[in-house]
């Protein structure tokens, strides 16, 4: 953890978040399969290519590969090959979602953010309950029927991957951050995948004063009911991690209590998210990699994990071979943002961020 007085401000803990969150979702990206690529597989590889203990990006395929394919988008997410970031919806509800507060303000409502989705994000570029919503949107419901109509979706992590924006525009007010994640999860998702944004949401707002990971994800809690089984698995992790048990055995544990959920699921992948950032400890490196190595819907968490870490250490002290490769530049299927510069989405966040605080 960063030593008290040499903490970062909020631009770079701002620009810090922004970059962790790329950085993880390209990290998990080639193997973002969770029904294949499970953590026995991921390390399996991993040990192919001589890369543990993982500090940097996935290696290439090491020689005559037989096991599962990677995603065809491997190729520029791999150590050697990254210039800039790859295109993934990960990253691009982070640039909606700037888009939507500019545009909007922090008043925005539930039927602002599915008007900007129809103008700004193409339709084959939304998946599972948001493609669903999209749909209803096309087809003329409102609110809260988008979300409800025809979707099964309703509780997967889709609401959560786009929570982000919602953190880092409310520093050290994890409650407003909720309340805003809540209004835009609503247009696709109900239960706990309206619970998964607004945690997410409230644990990055926490980061930005949080004295720990533990202190965050606690306060990040509070927000949600905590009958919720989005709670109570969060809070089975925490146990576990207490107890001393290993990294390994703890999903393994949460693995089976959360069998049949699919590897979409929000409640599975939060727990991953929480294990990544318990035994990460406030190490970036070892907080991106243990979330992705442990599965699931690998690019998700891993953003989600880097976004939370880099908000915590800031954009300085997160190492160069995260960073570096990407460029200051992102690749996004959102209208007039591809081509962005990182900290030009960065500095336009600190912007909302101190408008909401001097408010």
């Amino acid at each position: 953890m960063t030593p008290v007085g040499t903490a970062p401000g909020l631009a770079d803990r701002i620009l810090g978040g922004w970059l962790g969150r790329i950085a993880g979702n390209m990290l998990g990206k080639p193997v973002e399969q969770g029904e294949v690529w499970t953590r026995d597989r991921i390390d399996r590889y991993l040990r192919k290519a001589a890369a543990l203990p993982l500090t940097d990006y996935l290696p290439e395929p090491a020689g005559d590969e037989d096991g599962p394919d990677l995603r065809p988008e491997w190729r520029s997410c791999v150590r050697g090959r990254i210039h800039g970031s790859c295109r993934d919806d990960d990253v691009d509800y982070a640039i909606l979602g700037l888009d939507l507060l500019e545009t909007h303000g922090f008043g925005f409502t539930t039927e602002q953010v599915g008007d900007l989705w129809l103008q700004r994000l193409p339709y084959l570029q939304t998946f599972t309950a948001e493609r669903a919503a999209y749909r209803n949107l096309a087809n003329g419901l409102k609110p809260p029927l988008t979300a409800t109509y025809d979707n099964p979706y309703q509780e997967w992590v889709g609401a959560l991957i786009r929570a982000d924006i919602y953190g880092w525009t409310s520093p050290g007010a994890p409650r407003r951050a909720a309340s805003l994640a809540r209004r835009d999860a609503v247009l696709s998702h109900t239960g706990n995948g309206v619970y998964g944004a607004m945690f997410a949401a409230a644990l990055i707002a926490a980061a930005f004063t949080a004295p720990t990971v533990r202190s965050a994800l606690d306060t990040a809690l509070l927000v949600i009911p905590a009958s919720s089984r989005l709670a109570r698995t969060v809070r089975r992790v925490v146990s576990l991690h207490e107890t001393r048990l290993t990294w390994e055995d703890t999903l393994a544990t949460i693995t089976e209590e959360t069998a049949g959920l699919g590897w979409i699921h929000t409640i599975p992948n939060a727990a991953v998210l929480t294990a990544g950032l318990l035994y990460g400890d406030g190490d970036f490196t070892r907080t991106i990699t243990l979330t992705v190595r442990g599965g699931l819907d690998t690019d998700s968490n891993g953003a989600t994990a880097g976004s939370v870490a880099g908000v915590l250490t800031g954009a300085e002290a997160i190492p160069p071979q995260w960073k570096d490769p990407l460029e200051d530049t992102v690749r996004s299927a959102v209208f007039g943002f591809d081509g962005a510069r990182i900290g030009e989405l960065a500095d336009r966040t600190a912007r909302l961020a101190r408008a909401a605080q001097a408010a």
